[in-house]
């Protein structure tokens, strides 16, 4: 299993609303760019992937997880965390989205892997999105997400 705290560090931003869902996931890619995850064009990548794909990565209730392939600019692997309060749409019947999870992966193996244990830690993502539109800072998130896998790991 993946550690995700460490695979987040400080990459987790909390906001009430967003005016658009490629806002909001300009956001969450800056956040990897910042911290030398992506290349720049990695941003405009996971946009036009969404704009390709249709609004797959609302892949549950509330949560979305905006990414691009790795070869688009990936520099290494990533999350991180986009907390919106009023929720925004997709356009996907998982709307509104209030827990964008962007994430960059080097290679196509550690991409599936990823998304694999995404897939187990998103099982009930209705209350996980609950929980997270109800923490006040990034502090509280970290902490959550201590406490989640640790229980998860015994």
């Amino acid at each position: 299993m993946l550690n995700f705290l460490e695979a987040i560090g400080d990459r987790i931003e909390i906001i009430d609303k967003v005016d658009s869902w490629e806002d909001a996931v300009r956001i969450g890619g800056k956040l990897l760019e910042k911290d030398g995850i992506v290349k720049p064009d990695y941003i405009d990548k996971m946009i036009e992937v969404c704009k390709e794909l249709g609004p797959y990565v609302a892949i549950a209730p509330r949560v979305a997880i905006p990414h691009a392939r790795p070869e688009d600019g990936a520099l290494s692997f990533g999350v991180s965390l986009l907390v919106i309060k009023e929720g925004i749409n997709f356009g996907s019947h998982n709307d509104p989205i209030y827990l964008l999870i962007s994430f960059a992966t080097p290679d196509k193996e550690s991409h599936l892997k990823f998304l694999q244990e995404l897939a187990e830690i998103l099982q009930d993502s209705d209350k996980l999105a609950e929980q997270f539109i109800n923490f006040k800072g990034k502090e509280e998130i970290k902490d959550y997400i201590n406490k989640f896998f640790s229980q998860i790991n015994t």
